[in-house]
């Protein structure tokens, strides 16, 4: 129905950058609001910033200056740019689309990317 894939994680230094991307397919009309989460070991997992459907976006404290979320509707692609990176940024980050238009005309919610591992070496 709808897959979520996410890509561009890595080992990374202390102070570096990446760009994480997470390109949806299936039978979508339109994506509303996605946003990314990221699990760390032994952690639950927590929102780390979301962007609706009109571009308003919202970051968790612990990013917020330091990554940015945009996305590509042409594309379906959701994007995440993170600079500045911390050790304590490691973990498995997960893209999710809170609210889709099927191209039936139906609403949907709710589906996860599979994830990608982010490592951030001090």
């Amino acid at each position: 129905q709808v897959q979520l894939v996410e890509s561009g994680g890595g080992l990374v230094q202390a102070g570096g950058s990446l760009r994480l991307s997470c390109a949806a397919s299936g039978n979508i009309a339109r994506l509303n609001t996605m946003g990314w989460y990221r699990q760390a070991p032994g952690k639950q997992r927590e929102l780390v910033a979301t962007i609706s459907g009109g571009g308003s976006t919202n970051y968790a404290y612990s990013v917020k200056g330091r990554f940015a979320i945009s996305r590509d509707d042409a594309k379906n692609t959701l994007y995440l740019q993170m600079n500045s990176l911390k050790p304590e940024d490691t973990a498995v980050y997960y893209c999710k689309a809170d609210s889709i238009m099927l191209t039936d005309g139906r609403d949907a919610s709710d589906f996860w990317g599979r994830g990608t591992q982010v490592t951030v070496s001090s």
